[in-house]
């Protein structure tokens, strides 16, 4: 007797072309087009909206409040992440004359070119202000009183951080004050494996972008004493 173990020729080939398909709707899945009604969830939504609590992937929220409170907190705590180098400090004056000169003027003293053709008044110096490099973040995040809105939307974190050693810089030359000395290369490397793979910030923020954050903040603003034109 002889038996053939050849088998069909037509046989499927198993390395390339399965006959069974496991879970097919893997396989074979619905295209839906956003927004289009469906069946798969309440509602006949095929968008949902993420579940509470979550968070744009490489951000965290911004922890202090839009209050009298979470200014003075931020004030006192809230301390600058980012290393003080002339790279920063270079990259914080040129957004800084992108979004506050127009206001505060290029040398921090209240005189920019809006003041100046009086479109708007009542813009202090940093020589009379008391701030402090975590208020003038909060304030950049949140907004403050009078004209002055939230830049959240407009700049990043790390942006911010740069405008706030900007302005720093700009309060102690007012104020007559000695100039901060910039960081070594040693202490920067050393502040990096510190932060190594967490936030810039330690207060619930981090090194990249915020602009998918929500934008709503123009429209929080409250009017606190404490921020007046910072």
């Amino acid at each position: 007797m002889i038996i053939s173990c050849g088998g069909d020729s037509n046989a499927v080939d198993a390395k390339s072309d399965r006959s069974v398909q496991y879970f097919p709707n893997m396989y074979e899945s619905v295209g839906y087009e956003t927004y289009q009604e469906g069946d798969i969830f309440d509602g006949n939504v095929e968008a949902q909206l993420p579940v509470e609590g979550t968070v744009n992937r490489g951000w965290l929220p911004y922890e202090y409040a839009n209050s009298n409170e979470g200014y003075a907190s931020a004030k006192a705590e809230l301390k600058n992440p980012l290393p003080y180098t002339e790279e920063n400090l270079a990259s914080g004056q040129e957004l800084y004359n992108i979004y506050c000169a127009i206001c505060h003027g290029t040398k921090g003293n209240g005189q920019g070119h809006l003041v100046k053709t009086e479109k708007i008044l009542g813009v202090p110096s940093y020589a009379d202000r008391d701030i402090s490099q975590g208020s003038i973040y909060h304030v950049m995040y949140w907004g403050g009183i009078n004209y002055m809105g939230s830049y959240a939307s407009q700049t990043s974190i790390e942006e911010r951080w740069q405008i706030a050693h900007h302005v720093d810089a700009l309060t102690r030359d007012l104020k007559g004050q000695d100039a901060k000395d910039f960081v070594s290369v040693q202490d920067e490397l050393e502040m990096e494996s510190q932060l190594g793979n967490h936030a810039v910030e330690d207060h619930g923020v981090e090194m990249h972008g915020e602009d998918a954050h929500e934008d709503d903040h123009g429209s929080q603003v409250e009017n606190h004493s404490s921020t007046e034109g910072e």
